[in-house]
């Protein structure tokens, strides 16, 4: 069993079901859960040719780690797709939107940020192997599907790929709040890889030094910094408005 892992929640069981069903080796439903999503999850598991079984509550909470699992569990090939940068950027429909991750170690975070990624239209999620949470079972549920529709691509030197960003034509643009520019004086309809650092710590220096250029979200509040997932959000949708903008201009 060493090549499977579990993944709990009907988001993240049902979008593995939607994009990756051939990955599910069977389902686990709680046995007491004879509602209607419950029904039509088994339906869409039994279509796809998924074994199903009834489980109780006890083991539900031993296969997911947490009460939290809302009564399904599916046991799924821990072999992760490899994503190669330079494929991505060959294959790019539009001028490219990236998210670069600098060792974020909240599982929660991480699937936050994989759904605002989602929700974004970026193209890829990047993040280092070390000093980086990973995408274990949490951060799947927490990204509601966005785990198996956004690639994530793992690095072993963060500093390198941007530079192989920054070869290829991508702006890599890093947050900071202390950067004397704001993030809605950068121009941001080209190619865009917004770089964000971990929790309480922010970029690394080496991080921070291979950027392109620094930019701040400007904060009117009394808080002095916002949490990596909603800074993501902002982020890319800035990114989002601002080609929007010229389109219509443009149109």
């Amino acid at each position: 069993m060493a090549d499977t892992r579990f993944i709990h929640g009907f988001h993240a069981v049902a979008a593995k079901l939607r994009h990756d069903p051939e990955a599910i080796q069977e389902l686990h439903m709680a046995t007491q859960r004879g509602d209607a999503r419950a029904r039509d999850l088994l339906a869409r598991a039994e279509l796809a040719g998924v074994r199903i079984i009834q489980t109780d509550t006890a083991r539900l909470d031993g296969m997911a780690g947490t009460h939290r699992h809302q009564g399904v569990v599916a046991r799924i090939d821990a072999r992760q797709k490899t994503f190669h940068l330079a494929d991505i950027l060959e294959d790019l429909p539009e001028n490219a939107l990236f998210l670069v991750l600098d060792g974020v170690q909240d599982p929660h975070n991480l699937g936050a940020c994989l759904r605002a990624a989602d929700a974004a239209g970026a193209h890829a999620v990047i993040a280092p192997k070390d000093r980086a949470v990973g995408l274990n079972a949490t951060a799947m549920k927490v990204a509601s599907g966005a785990a198996d529709t956004v690639p994530y691509i793992v690095v072993t030197n963060l500093a390198r790929t941007l530079r192989e960003l920054k070869d290829a034509g991508v702006w890599c643009i890093g947050a900071a709040g202390e950067a004397e520019k704001s993030f809605y004086e950068i121009n941001q309809t080209g190619p865009v890889a917004w770089v964000l650092g971990a929790e309480g710590d922010g970029l690394r220096r080496l991080t921070r030094e291979t950027c392109d250029e620094l930019a701040k979200i400007p904060m009117h509040g009394s808080v002095e910094s916002l949490n990596v997932s909603v800074a993501t959000g902002v982020c890319l949708f800035e990114a989002r408005r601002q080609r929007s903008v010229t389109k219509l201009a443009e149109g």
